[in-house]
């Protein structure tokens, strides 16, 4: 689980291009705000993810799997 809740962007886009080095199948993140879900879900989706956001609580919980 990459937790970026508390972190202004650019910050959670570079969390997730860090955790997308290890090639893993699928990633769980948690964010705090909609710009940085939009940004995360646009990185990832450019990088051969598929992208599922669910809010929790205030917070945004994403799941990106390898297409």
């Amino acid at each position: 689980m990459i937790d970026a809740r508390g972190y202004s962007c650019p910050e959670p886009v570079i969390m997730a291009k860090k955790a997308l080095e290890s090639q893993e199948q699928e990633y769980e993140m948690m964010v705090d705000t909609h710009t940085a879900m939009e940004n995360v879900t646009r990185y990832v989706s450019n990088h051969g993810y598929t992208v599922k956001s669910a809010p929790e609580g205030e917070d945004f919980k994403l799941v990106f799997t390898r297409k």
